[in-house]
C-alpha cells in the first residue's frame, strides 16, 4: 500500500470543554476532537475552529490547505489516550474505512509476499494460518480477487475477510505488533 499524507479524518469523539483531566479553569481549556485518519489509519488529536461542533462519524479535512472545521492538528495520540466514546466508536469507524477502501485491501490479498522463509504476510492476519495462506496463494495465481465476496467464495472456510482486516488494524493501533501492514 502506498503511503499518503493524512488529508481526511473521521471524528471519534468531540470534547467541547476539553479533557476532564485538565485542571485548568474552563475558560482556558481547549476544545478537542479525537479522530482517525482515513489514509494512514492513525489516531489524531485535533483542535476544531471556534464555534464548530462535531459529531462522531463526521469527516473533516486535516490536510495542508485551508481547513474549514479544524483549526490545527495537535498530532498523533496513543490508544490509551482515547476517551470511552472514541474507543467504543473505533471498531465501527475502522470497519467503515475497510469497506470504503475495499480495492486497496483486496490488493493486499492479491500481492502480499513472504516476510521470511518461514512466515508470509498473509499469516499476520488473525485467524489465518498456513492452510488458508496456501489456498489464497493458489487461488490468486489464476485470477486476482476482485472483492471481499469474491475472496470468500473462492477460498473455502475463510472467515469474513473484512473482519480479519479490522482485527489486524486494531492490533496494529494497540502498538503490540512487530510488523505493521495497514497502520502507517
Amino acid at each position: 500500500m502506498e503511503r499518503k499524507r493524512e488529508e481526511e479524518a473521521i471524528i471519534l469523539d468531540f470534547l467541547p470543554n476539553g479533557y476532564a483531566s485538565d485542571t485548568r479553569p474552563s475558560h482556558l481549556k481547549t476544545t478537542i476532537a479525537q479522530a482517525i485518519g482515513k489514509n494512514n489509519i492513525a489516531l489524531l488529536e485535533l483542535v476544531p475552529r471556534k464555534d464548530v461542533h462535531l459529531q462522531p462519524y463526521d469527516e473533516v479535512y486535516v490536510g495542508d490547505q485551508k481547513r474549514d472545521k479544524i483549526h490545527h492538528v495537535i498530532g498523533r495520540i496513543p490508544l490509551s489516550k482515547l476517551t470511552a466514546t472514541a474507543t467504543a466508536e473505533l471498531e465501527h469507524v475502522i470497519r467503515q474505512i475497510v469497506q470504503s477502501r475495499e480495492e486497496e485491501f483486496i490488493e493486499f490479498f492479491n500481492k502480499s509476499q513472504p516476510l521470511s522463509t518461514r512466515m508470509h504476510s498473509l499469516e499476520l492476519l488473525p485467524g489465518l494460518g498456513k492452510k488458508h495462506m496456501w489456498e489464497i496463494i493458489e487461488e490468486r495465481r489464476g485470477d486476482p480477487f476482485t472483492s471481499y465476496a469474491n475472496l470468500k467464495s473462492r477460498v473455502k472456510l475463510i472467515s469474513d475477510p473484512e473482519k480479519l482486516i479490522v482485527k489486524r488494524i486494531l492490533k496494529e493501533i494497540e502498538g503490540k505488533e512487530k510488523h505493521n501492514i495497514f497502520v502507517k
